[in-house]
């Protein structure tokens, strides 16, 4: 357990609480919590330590999530499944690579790509609005695995913040899914992204146990109200708190990257 303070501790676990819910709803809870981790913890704390306490309260959330989901969502747990065995490949050779990688670099990377997701929402109103009554072709199928598993996977166990939000929107763009179902089948794959990149981190040392034990259970109570959130209220609502995580959070961290 880190030498923090009980007040610093509180906000932490508030801010698991909220991206919880966030992540149930649309993905990009780490947007939050991982921000909150690097301020929170004592100066000078190496980004693994970060990047991995993050993983081992997320992976909690998440499936608390994904089981929510799965008993009251139409999702193909097989299908989730399939991408998300390709995510955990990919999580994990991220997460061998971020071993490395400096905190500097975090912040104007997920800043252009959560620009362009908010910009793509914004100017395709339809999106995600209601599935296809197309069948999904087994081209569809592999491109989804090789991007929102493979490709997704590795951002996640190398970055990790936005994972639950690019998961939805290539699951809605590939697979013609509702953003509904989109943010079902991603708590299933994001469980899998989770799981390879904490295998990781816990094998090179760097996850805070005590710290991340203690903010898992705000993170679950969040992941699950916000699970039952979203299928009570439908993809108008997903949508829009889409698009408000997105611009709130880029204006966020651009607060923090220029002016703070």
């Amino acid at each position: 357990m880190p030498d923090i303070s009980l007040t610093i501790v509180v906000v932490l676990c508030l801010a698991s609480l909220a991206a919880g819910w966030i992540d149930a709803v649309v993905g990009g809870g780490g947007l939050l919590l991982l921000p909150a981790m690097l301020l929170g913890l004592p100066g000078g704390t190496p980004a693994a330590y970060a990047l991995g306490t993050n993983k081992a309260v997320a992976i909690v959330g998440t499936t608390g999530a994904a089981v929510t989901y799965a008993r009251k969502a139409p999702v193909d747990v097989r299908l989730a499944v399939r991408i998300g065995l390709a995510a955990l490949a990919g999580s994990t050779a991220g997460a061998f690579v971020a071993a490395g990688l400096s905190t500097d670099v975090l912040t104007p990377v997920v800043m252009v790509v959560l620009l362009g997701v908010g910009t793509f929402v914004m100017l395709r109103p339809a999106f995600g609005t209601a599935p296809s009554a197309e069948p999904v072709s087994a081209r569809r199928v592999l491109a989804a695995i090789g991007l929102a598993g493979l490709g997704i996977g590795f951002y996640d166990g190398l970055i990790g913040p936005g994972t639950g939000t690019f998961l939805v929107l290539a699951l809605t763009a590939l697979l013609h899914f509702d953003l509904v179902t989109a943010s079902a089948t991603a708590k299933i794959v994001n469980c899998c992204t989770n799981a390879g990149a904490l295998a990781t981190f816990a094998w090179k040392g760097t996850v805070y146990w005590q710290l991340a034990a203690l903010m898992a259970v705000f993170n679950l109570v969040g992941g699950t109200v916000g699970a039952h959130t979203a299928l009570k209220k439908g993809s108008g609502f997903v949508r829009v708190v889409l698009l408000t995580v997105v611009f709130a959070l880029v204006a966020n961290l651009a607060y923090q990257q220029w002016i703070a």
